[in-house]
């Protein structure tokens, strides 16, 4: 397989954070992602790049050798997509977007073509999927679809839950949470009829854990529901990719104990009509994953 330009990317970013760790919070991916990806590159190029302990990560002589020349073909790629940017037409990409895409939806953002104008209307869900098979929108984000005739669902990721509580709360000082321990306190969570996946999934998990939750007033837009958890004991769940932007000093997101509690995104379009802007969108979603 031929190296590829993310996989430059990533070595790169390792060589000048000398760290995965740093590296994949700077791509705003995975760890084990850029770790795959390097390791890759290593089997096509038939070389070690990092010498990898413990404690450290430091650059081979091959690695070192092979930095610069990585950074020049990644400088001539971004000039060879510049030079031709103004000869594309432009094109309008009309996008539904749901709650808690966090970096994701920056990041594919980035990845697309500069001809490319976005409209991103953000409408509930059966909306989102309606206006898609009315050709009002030409592709929109949506968690947990059921299979629609006239759509095809492209699964793109898993995104995983946290707890969201006060800093005060007894339980904040926790890596992680389980969940049996949160049954005496109030659960703040929005309308069923706003979010019908998330709520069933979390109320599901409860009950699994051994507990019905106490219902707490949610406050329906989730800043104004994390003002009210930093008053009391009460408690929510948020998208983690959506509370990597929440940083409130008052409260806290903690991983939940035990099986993860997982939501999956999916791209929904048109089956057989495929917008114009289609390709570049699924090319920049790849980029992201």
């Amino acid at each position: 397989m031929p190296m590829e330009l993310h996989q430059l990317s990533y070595f790169v970013t390792v060589a000048e954070e000398l760290h995965f760790g740093r590296a994949a919070q700077r791509l705003h991916i995975v760890q084990s992602a850029v770790s795959q990806q390097v390791r890759r590159l290593e089997r096509e190029l038939g070389i070690e790049l990092f010498q990898r302990t413990s404690r450290s990560v430091t650059l081979t002589a091959a690695g070192a050798r092979f930095l610069p020349a990585a950074r020049e073909v990644l400088a001539a790629a971004a000039r060879a997509r510049a030079s031709v940017a103004d000869l594309l037409p432009a094109t309008t990409l009309r996008l539904g977007t749901c709650g808690g895409l966090g970096d994701h939806l920056d990041r594919i953002l980035e990845q697309l073509p500069q001809q490319f104008t976005v409209d991103l209307v953000a409408v509930p869900a059966r909306e989102r999927i309606e206006q898609v098979r009315s050709g009002q929108l030409d592709a929109a984000f949506v968690r947990n679809m059921t299979d629609h005739p006239e759509l095809q669902r492209i699964p793109l990721w898993d995104e995983p839950l946290v707890v969201a509580l006060s800093a005060k709360h007894p339980l904040a000082a926790r890596d992680a949470i389980p969940l049996a321990e949160l049954a005496a306190h109030p659960l703040r969570l929005v309308d069923r009829r706003e979010n019908p996946a998330l709520v069933d999934l979390v109320l599901n998990a409860c009950q699994a854990a051994g507990f019905e939750p106490v219902p707490g007033r949610s406050a329906g837009a989730l800043p104004e529901t994390l003002a009210l958890i930093g008053t009391d004991t009460s408690w929510t769940v948020a998208y983690a990719a959506h509370a990597v932007r929440l940083a409130v000093g008052r409260i806290v997101f903690r991983p939940i104990a035990g099986a993860a509690l997982t939501l999956p995104t999916s791209l929904v379009v048109r089956r057989g009509r495929p917008a114009a802007g289609l390709p570049a969108l699924l090319a920049a979603i790849d980029h992201d994953s």
